[in-house]
């Protein structure tokens, strides 16, 4: 377990500065092999224009950082297909060392406060269900199941279901939209 004596822990919007300890960071989770559908990280040239567009577009990206180390992240990418435009799709991740601390409901906290303001009305995901800690914080944080994906992942000849949850920020009256 790391100490957090060590450094303060900042949660902060993402910036250039952050992306190579953000694409480490991320790959870091995916090699577990547990959490992301990612196995490992795409390439940095592909993670330094999703960071930049998003910096550009100021969309919901959030890193917590001590020091100059990203140690975990939650973002939320709008939907640009018409009719979807007023939803968003989070994604997240800590890393191990530093989980079951509360950094992981202080970064969702962020992304979604900031999705909130950008209009989103509407937040998805998709999770584990092998991840219940995960799924705790999401029904915690407000996110409700909406269905399952039974055996939605094989890897490493196990199965595991894919849990989709939703956030709506706002009811609309029936009818509206």
């Amino acid at each position: 377990m790391s100490d957090f004596s060590e450094s303060p822990i900042s949660i902060v919007p993402i910036a250039e500065e952050y992306v190579e300890g953000f694409h480490q960071c991320l790959d870091n989770v995916a090699r577990e092999r547990l959490h992301l559908g990612f196995l490992e990280a795409p390439p940095s040239e592909k993670i330094r224009k999703f960071v930049r567009n998003n910096i550009a577009r100021d969309l919901p990206q959030f890193v917590a950082v001590r020091g100059d180390e990203v140690i975990g992240w939650c973002d939320i990418s709008p939907e640009d297909l018409p009719g979807f435009t007023h939803c968003g799709r989070l994604g997240m991740g800590v890393r191990k060392e530093f989980r079951r601390q509360g950094l992981g409901r202080k970064l969702l906290e962020a992304a979604l406060e900031k999705a909130k303001a950008k209009r989103l009305e509407r937040i998805e995901l998709e999770v584990y269900a092998s991840n219940l800690p995960a799924i705790e914080l999401y029904k915690r944080s407000g996110f409700s199941v909406e269905g399952v994906k039974k055996r939605g992942r094989k890897l490493d000849g196990a199965y595991d279901d894919v849990v989709c949850m939703a956030l709506l920020f706002d009811d609309p009256k029936p009818g509206a939209g």
